[in-house]
């Protein structure tokens, strides 16, 4: 339900040898199956109705996330602390933005452009910022939870330890990114772009939605309180008729 209420808000590779999924231990396969046939079903969709293979598109996306993923295992495993732009430069994709902004692309605009998928390849501004906010609201709802679990420092750890603030300063901190975050993506939202006012509203919503989600907690992975309320009043409980 939380990735309804995530999708309501903002609005793999097929093409490997059989010799790929082989190599890999019996607890991913599934996964990876899975993958291949979404992947395999979209790029049919998107083929047949408007005319553009995405798969090398897809392809870098999904790898890119793991790439990300990797590096942060390698950190903490090495038990390593990243400088802030460090951790950001990577923490932008494992965040997932620019994986769910594509596939956002792919079906909230009619018409698909090589200019267009060129942004995504550049991961320039409207994606970059818009992943960022998430990795920001994010790592300021999750991370307290997170670091007694175990986990890889998050940014505002990795700015604790690089400038030797107190935590609290460090919070303060990461929300003056995400309102420096807004104004650059107000400024860009006006700019001349090869992307629709329907994506670069879904980009932007995606920004409003992690600040949702985040702002009393991890509202994703610990579902109670202010986001079960949410999900409640909005995707179960009818609206009441006066």
């Amino acid at each position: 339900m939380e990735n309804s209420l995530w999708a309501v808000g903002i609005i793999f590779e097929p093409q490997f040898a059989d010799y790929a999924m082989d190599q890999l231990p019996e607890y991913k396969k599934i996964c990876f199956l899975a993958l291949f046939n979404w992947s395999n079903e979209i790029d049919y969709d998107i083929l047949k109705e408007k005319g553009s293979n995405i798969i090398p598109h897809l392809r870098k996306r999904w790898t890119d996330l793991c790439k990300a993923y990797l590096l942060e295992a390698k950190w903490y495993h090495a038990r390593y602390t990243p400088t802030l732009q460090e951790y950001l430069s990577n923490g932008s994709f494992s965040i997932s933005g620019p994986v769910i902004l594509l596939h956002a692309y792919l079906f909230v605009s009619n018409k698909i452009t090589e200019e267009a998928l060129e942004c995504f390849e550049r991961n320039s501004n409207i994606i970059r910022q818009s992943s960022l906010l998430v990795r920001l609201t994010d790592d300021l709802g999750t991370s307290s939870h997170e670091q007694k679990q175990g986990d890889v420092p998050k940014s505002i750890q990795c700015y604790m330890h690089e400038t030797g603030v107190s935590e609290e300063d460090a919070r303060e901190y990461i929300q003056c990114l995400i309102g420096e975050t807004w104004k650059k993506m107000n400024e860009d939202r006006v700019m001349v772009s090869p992307f629709s006012q329907a994506f670069i509203g879904t980009a932007m919503n995606l920004g409003r939605m992690s600040q949702c989600i985040y702002q009393y907690g991890d509202g994703y992975g610990i579902p109670d309180g202010e986001t079960k309320d949410n999900i409640l009043s909005l995707l179960i409980e009818p609206i009441p008729m006066v």
